[in-house]
């Protein structure tokens, strides 16, 4: 039988939420929740590469909930 897997849908509050954290220095966990793990990493381990990455995802952010929820592959 084919079963189809439904991911949760995910909220973008939730994930401005998350990008807060980087206002205190954990950054990135905004993009692991939107499916994003590799950048995820990426943005832990510069500080959301130097913060001007950060920043570029307040804007991006939206787009990138809506693209996991969607169902698009991202990396």
């Amino acid at each position: 039988m084919n079963e189809v897997q439904v991911r949760d849908e995910r909220k973008v509050g939730t994930a401005y939420l998350l990008w807060l954290m980087g206002l205190v220095g954990i950054c990135g966990i905004h993009r692991f929740y939107a499916g994003r793990y590799i950048s995820g990493v990426i943005w832990l381990l510069t500080g959301g590469l130097f913060f001007i990455g950060q920043l570029i995802d307040m804007v991006m952010l939206p787009r990138m909930i809506e693209d996991y929820n969607e169902g698009a592959e991202v990396w």
